[in-house]
């Protein structure tokens, strides 16, 4: 009872200090300032940390979108894999993996058909297993134009026309070369190519049945998807393939699931050597999942993001030294008041609390307006895209963002802690004053 009836009157003369109007107007404008000071960097410090996270979230789900959470290679010979549907099945069997799917990835030449415009561009080309509707990207879900048909079938010239295999392009290749759906390309294999040489390029010709677009630039600039048989015809494979795309239910847990992925192949891989007399390699097939492809990028952000948190909490510590400052004129100006409550009996420990009390008051104010405003500027971003970014440079579309509430509760505890350090000085300061010294200055 004592206790509660103690913090009531600190509080009490706190708050009192805070709302009267004070001899020096300028402590009052400085207690304004140390808000606003607090409420800026606040909402700074949210805004660009959801800032980050956002570009982070999307440019992760680009990325993934567009490629497996785990890629499977091979050691052996020239690094493609035969037999892949046994590797396949193997895959499968591992916990967690939800699909499985061959590809092939190589690079050509694309230029469009007839060649009555001078263009041409280098492109990846992906072979997809869309037959067997074994598929480890969004390609489906990209699509702007047309539809994903990769099978063979006659032109827009009609039955007359020789039958095509379907190509889709990505958006910005299908701008730079000026291209719709329902025209036709060519794809060129240009390994083993050179000027000196004698080979020429061999080139395939193909119809264009859809357009994707991912939102990453850097993608859609320069992919071309077409079937996996037709790529092992261009760049005369065989029945070989580049790697195995794998999905996994929980794409956090790829490095452990494709640790797990590459005991179970290198075991078949041993297993299956027919002669006892051979031996397979104790590593025949490898893994690489979309954190260690991606890992310097992703490093980048989290390093961008964090230095970019330490620099902004420096407009707290500016607001804190204010709250300090503010404190400090408001002890010089009531020092008969602290004084004549000394003398009535109060505390050093209760005065000291006044203080505190009234420099957290400020800080509280300025940390939950701040994150209110923080808050309501990043859901108007997310909702209404207000900031359009060219995709070209900044590789989306929009300006992203992502509110995290455990960056929020982590911004405003750190901004309130700074704030009440700022406050124990003024307000050890009063606790000392000597209460006969106090009210004859006065």
């Amino acid at each position: 009872m004592v206790l509660r009836k103690r913090w009531s009157y600190e509080w009490f003369i706190a708050l009192r200090y805070l709302r009267s109007k004070r001899q020096n107007r300028f402590v009052s404008l400085i207690t304004y300032i140390s808000v606003s000071g607090v409420l800026v960097g606040v909402a700074a410090l949210v805004i660009v940390l959801s800032l980050f996270n956002g570009f982070e979230s999307e440019v992760r789900e680009r990325i993934i979108g567009e490629r497996a959470h785990i890629n499977v290679y091979s050691l052996l010979g020239d690094g493609s894999i035969s037999g892949h549907e046994a590797l396949i099945d193997v895959i499968l069997s591992v916990d967690e993996v939800v699909s499985a799917a061959p590809y092939v990835l190589e690079k050509a030449v694309c230029a469009p058909v007839p060649a009555t415009r001078n263009a041409a561009a280098g492109v990846i080309v992906h072979g997809l297993d869309i037959a067997s509707g074994r598929l480890a990207t969004n390609l489906e879900e990209n699509i702007v134009f047309g539809a994903v048909d990769l099978t063979t079938a006659p032109g827009p010239g009609g039955p007359s026309e020789k039958p095509l295999p379907g190509i889709v392009l990505g958006k910005g290749l299908a701008d730079q070369l000026g291209i719709i759906v329902g025209e036709k390309v060519a794809l060129g294999n240009i390994q083993g190519f050179s000027l000196t040489s004698a080979l020429t390029p061999y080139i395939r010709p193909y119809r264009v049945t859809g357009i994707s677009e991912t939102g990453f630039y850097e993608y859609d600039a320069s992919s071309a998807y077409v079937s996996l048989d037709e790529t092992q015809k261009l760049f005369k494979l065989g029945n070989d393939i580049n790697g195995i795309a794998v999905r996994i239910a929980d794409r956090n847990q790829a490095r452990r699931i494709a640790e797990e992925i590459e005991v179970a192949l290198n075991r078949y891989a041993e297993e299956s050597v027919e002669s006892p007399v051979a031996s397979a390699p104790s590593v025949a097939y490898f893994t690489v999942d979309w954190m260690q492809r991606h890992k310097g990028l992703f490093r980048w952000m989290t390093l961008e993001k964090w230095g970019s948190f330490a620099v902004l909490n420096l407009i707290i510590l500016v607001a804190a030294f204010n709250i300090a400052s503010t404190l400090i004129m408001v002890v010089l100006e009531k020092t008969r008041d602290i004084g004549i409550l000394k003398s009535m009996g109060a505390t050093a420990a209760s005065i000291t609390r006044v203080f505190i009390i009234q420099g957290s008051v400020v800080g509280v104010f300025g940390t939950l307006l701040g994150c209110a405003i923080g808050y309501v500027l990043c859901w108007a971003q997310q909702t209404f895209e207000f900031i359009a970014l060219p995709p070209d440079i900044y590789l989306i579309d929009a300006l992203p963002v992502r509110v995290d509430p455990l960056d929020f509760v982590s911004v405003a505890l750190g901004s309130m802690l700074i704030c009440v350090l700022a406050a124990v000085y003024p307000a050890r300061k009063a606790a000392g004053l000597v209460p006969v010294e106090a009210i004859r200055h006065e």
